[in-house]
């Protein structure tokens, strides 16, 4: 099941064509660490929460729609990048202790 929005069906196109950007490339323990640092401002993060709750109550407007769509989206990479960034450093941590 898609989920649809204002501007039509959501897609991860744009998400999938970052990601193969950086499987072509390989991640360094300083990038990691860099990405591990990556955090949401509080003014974004409130606005996050602002317009998941007008979303819930159906107040939500289309250009709000496209806005929280951007916020999910960006926010799935940044998860994903920071998921490999941890498996990463960890994989480091343990070959240099002996256990990898």
């Amino acid at each position: 099941m898609s989920a649809v929005t204002a501007s039509g069906p959501l897609t991860t196109l744009d998400t999938d064509l970052f990601l193969r950007l950086w499987d072509q490339e390989r991640l360094t323990p300083p990038l990691a660490r860099h990405l591990l640092k990556l955090a949401w401002r509080e003014s974004d993060q409130a606005r996050m929460a602002e317009l998941a709750e007008r979303n819930r109550e159906g107040a939500i407007t289309p250009a709000e729609l496209r806005e929280l769509d951007e916020f999910v989206r960006v926010g799935t990479v940044l998860s994903i990048l920071q998921s490999r960034a941890r498996k990463l450093l960890s994989k480091l941590g343990r070959s240099r202790n002996g256990r990898g």
